[in-house]
């Protein structure tokens, strides 16, 4: 397989269908091949593939855009973020070694900054501050709390200065997979989503590699678990699903149903993983193996 690059652009857009439109159409130089947006969120999920230089050009269009559409200080949203594009992964495909996805990272960022004066902080592989590895550090407070402290020691951009007076900043990185996975809970009680949350995750105790947030959703008056698995080869899918299950019955709270955000690799699909799951929709598209 050639060299190829995956990259999941998040922007801080979930509720107007037009705007969302619009950004994602600035994509040309790579292959679109998901985009989940999500209204309680206020955030889209663009997942897109192609060789490395053309997945460059293609999250800089994006964002370029997202900066003309999107106003950071009129945000508002259940997920934190720090910008109008709040994060750039890229993910190594085919023959892409991790250090090639790491330069090609540190290429963007630089080029947010000298084209855009969007101030960048690399994390994951490409960071270039140790505690800058793990994305919650770098998004800590989210935007709110980055406006008073930007120019501290420890919360300067590692591209740039100061905040853009529209855009914020943006996170851009180098990693693995990771999957995106929400589960939604029969209850309107925030606080068991919180609780959830907490003991599944890895910071609080809870399972290796997993991050985890209790989430409202307005739209529906129900709670979420919101969980990033960063290896699923040592926390699955299914484990996942099982500790918020059985949580979810100390609670005395059933589970509605979940969903896969953006796209999954063949090695984290099991059989009966749409019933097991109790996920919405599950179809060959979701995993990435079947678009490359």
């Amino acid at each position: 397989m050639a060299k190829i690059i995956e990259c999941v652009p998040n922007f801080s857009e979930g509720r107007d269908e037009a705007v969302i439109e619009e950004i994602v159409e600035a994509v040309k130089s790579a292959r679109v091949l998901d985009l989940h947006s999500d209204p309680d969120h206020n955030r889209s999920v663009l997942t897109m593939v192609g060789p490395p230089a053309g997945v460059k050009q293609a999250a800089l269009d994006l964002t370029e855009r997202a900066m003309q559409l999107l106003k950071v200080g009129e945000h508002s949203g259940e997920h934190p973020f720090i910008g109008v594009v709040d994060v750039i992964p890229f993910i190594p495909l085919g023959e892409t070694t991790m250090r090639e996805a790491v330069t090609l990272a540190h290429q963007t960022g630089d080029e947010l900054w000298k084209k855009f004066k969007l101030p960048v902080y690399f994390y994951g592989e490409a960071a270039k501050i140790a505690e800058r590895r793990d994305l919650p550090y770098v998004r800590k407070g989210g935007y709110r709390a980055l406006v008073g402290e930007i120019n501290s020691p420890h919360r300067k951009p590692d591209a740039g200065c100061g905040l853009h007076p529209d855009a914020g900043a943006v996170a851009v990185g180098a990693r693995n997979f990771l999957i995106a996975f929400n589960v939604n809970l029969d209850t309107s009680d925030e606080d068991i989503a919180h609780s959830i949350a907490k003991a599944i995750r890895e910071k609080d105790g809870g399972l290796p590699g997993v991050r985890a947030l209790g989430i409202f959703l307005d739209s529906r008056g129900i709670g979420q678990v919101s969980v990033n698995i960063t290896n699923h080869q040592e926390t699955s899918l299914k484990l996942v699903f099982d500790e918020v299950a059985s949580w979810a019955r100390e609670y005395k709270v059933n589970i509605l149903e979940s969903e896969i955000v953006g796209l999954i690799p063949a090695s984290a699909a099991f059989k009966g993983m749409k019933e097991h799951l109790k996920l919405k929709s599950l179809d060959k598209r979701t995993i990435l193996d079947n678009h490359l």
